[in-house]
């Protein structure tokens, strides 16, 4: 097992500033290559608490307005014009960051692209959905509709 400092929000495992132990191969694997994650060390707890005071700079101060911003965001579908071909398919792929600017063009408020969880690679035009984990008790579903721009 493998003792590790989330940087990241990792779904199912914690939140940035956590100490987790999880199995070695996903730690070397997957955590660690991709920056989800730093190795434990007994001089880690300033990173820790630096990690800690830098999310709850970012997080929504309060529950009432997460649900405000959850109502607000699952009333509407939001509109993402991209590149893409003839046949529909995109140049590309679309990521989170593009879902966060998305939502704030379209004047429902500013959403960390941390948050936002694609449930599958969106490669071509269509309508999609989106999870943005708001809260630690609050996420909202975001109708996304891909056209080609």
């Amino acid at each position: 097992m493998a003792k590790l400092i989330l940087t990241h929000e990792v779904t199912g495992l914690g939140t940035a500033g956590d100490v987790v132990e999880v199995k070695n191969g996903y730690a070397r694997n997957y955590l660690l290559p991709r920056g989800f994650a730093l190795t434990w060390t007994k001089g880690g707890e300033k990173q820790v608490q630096s990690i800690k005071a830098a999310r709850a700079a970012r997080e929504i101060a309060s529950l009432e307005d997460a649900q405000q911003l959850a109502a607000k965001l699952s009333g509407k579908p939001v509109t993402l014009t991209v590149k893409a071909g003839e046949s529909g398919r995109l140049f590309g792929t679309v990521k989170q960051a593009d879902v966060a600017s998305a939502v704030e063009a379209a004047g429902l408020g500013s959403i960390d692209k941390r948050k936002v969880e694609l449930t599958e690679h969106i490669k071509s035009v269509g309508d999609y959905q989106a999870t943005v984990r708001l809260h630690e008790e609050v996420s909202a579903v975001i109708d996304l509709k891909v056209v080609a721009g």
